[in-house]
C-alpha cells in the first residue's frame, strides 16, 4: 500500500474506532442494573434525572428504526432504554419518601404504561405524531419528579445534579427533533422546540461551568461538551441537509461527557 493511502487508512481506522468507543460509552448510561440500589437524595436525583433523557433518546432510536437506520444499532438501544426506564422507576418508587414525590412517580408510571407499549410495537410515521406529543407529557412528568427528588434533598449538590443531568436530556431531545425532521415527520412547533432546547443548554453550560463545586476534572468534561455543543449550533445555521449518523454521533459525545460529569458531581456528596 503506498504510503499516502496507508495513512488515510489509518484516519479512517481512527475515526472508526473513536465512533465505536462513544457509542459502546452511551449505552453504559442505561445499562439495566435490575435492582439499582439508590444511595443517596443526590443519587435519587440522577436516576430521576435520566428518566428524562431516556424519553428523548426513545424517540430519537424510534425514528432511527422507523426510517431504517442502523447505524448505532437503534433498535437495541431501544430495548435496553425501555428495560431501563422500567428499572429506574421501579427504584425510585422503592426510594421516594415525600408524599408529593411518590404521587409525581405514579403519574410517570400511568403515563409510561402506553407509551411502553407503543415502542414495543413496529415503528410507523403514523403513530409518531400521537407519540411525540405522549412523550412530552412523560417528559414533563420525569422533570417534575426529578425536581422534587431535588428539593428533598437539600443540598446545593442536589440542584446543581438537577441541572447537569437535564443536560443529558437536552442533548437527546436536539437529536430525536432532527431525527424527526429526516424523517419526514412534519412537526410546526419543530424550529420553536430546538430553539428552546439549545437555548435552554446553553444557559445551563454557562451556569455550570461558572459552579462553585466543580472539580478540575468537571471543568475538563464541560469543555468538551461545549466544544460538541458548537455542531448543533453551526447546523442549527446551516441550510444543509442533516445528516443522521453526524446527529447521532454528536449527541452522544454531549451525553456520555454529561454523564460523567453528572456522576461526579453526585460523587461530592460522600466526600
Amino acid at each position: 500500500m503506498p504510503p499516502k493511502n496507508r495513512i488515510k487508512g489509518n484516519i479512517l481506522l481512527k475515526k472508526i474506532k473513536k465512533t465505536v468507543i462513544a457509542i459502546a460509552m452511551a449505552s453504559l448510561v442505561y445499562v439495566p442494573a435490575f435492582a439499582i440500589e439508590i444511595s443517596s437524595a443526590t443519587h435519587a436525583v440522577d436516576i430521576a434525572g435520566k428518566q428524562r433523557m431516556f424519553t428523548q433518546r426513545m424517540l430519537k432510536d424510534y425514528a432511527m428504526v422507523g426510517m431504517g437506520n442502523t447505524f448505532g444499532k437503534p433498535g437495541e438501544d431501544l430495548n435496553g432504554t425501555i428495560s431501563a426506564f422500567d428499572d429506574h422507576l421501579e427504584s425510585l418508587i422503592a426510594y421516594a419518601k415525600s408524599e408529593g414525590t411518590k404521587k409525581s412517580l405514579e403519574e410517570v408510571k400511568t403515563l409510561w404504561a402506553p407509551i411502553r407499549k407503543t415502542l414495543l410495537e413496529k415503528p410507523e410515521k403514523s403513530k409518531v405524531e400521537k407519540l411525540q406529543v405522549d412523550m412530552d407529557a412523560l417528559l414533563k412528568a420525569a422533570d417534575s419528579a426529578t425536581k422534587l427528588f431535588a428539593k428533598d434533598s437539600g443540598k446545593a449538590s442536589g440542584e446543581v445534579v438537577n441541572k447537569s443531568g437535564r443536560q443529558r436530556m437536552l442533548s437527546q431531545r436536539m437529536a430525536s427533533l432532527y431525527m424527526l425532521k429526516v424523517w419526514g415527520v412534519d412537526d410546526p412547533q419543530f424550529k420553536t422546540k430546538l430553539d428552546d432546547a439549545m437555548k435552554l443548554f446553553k444557559t445551563s453550560l454557562d451556569e455550570l461551568q461558572a459552579s462553585k463545586l466543580n472539580t478540575d476534572e468537571i471543568n475538563a468534561l464541560l469543555a468538551k461538551v461545549k466544544r460538541s455543543f458548537m455542531f448543533f449550533e453551526m447546523m442549527n445555521r446551516s441550510k444543509s441537509k442533516f445528516v443522521p449518523t453526524l446527529i447521532y454521533k454528536k449527541s452522544n459525545d454531549i451525553l456520555v461527557n454529561m454523564n460523567s460529569a453528572t456522576q461526579k458531581y453526585v460523587a461530592l456528596e460522600t466526600k
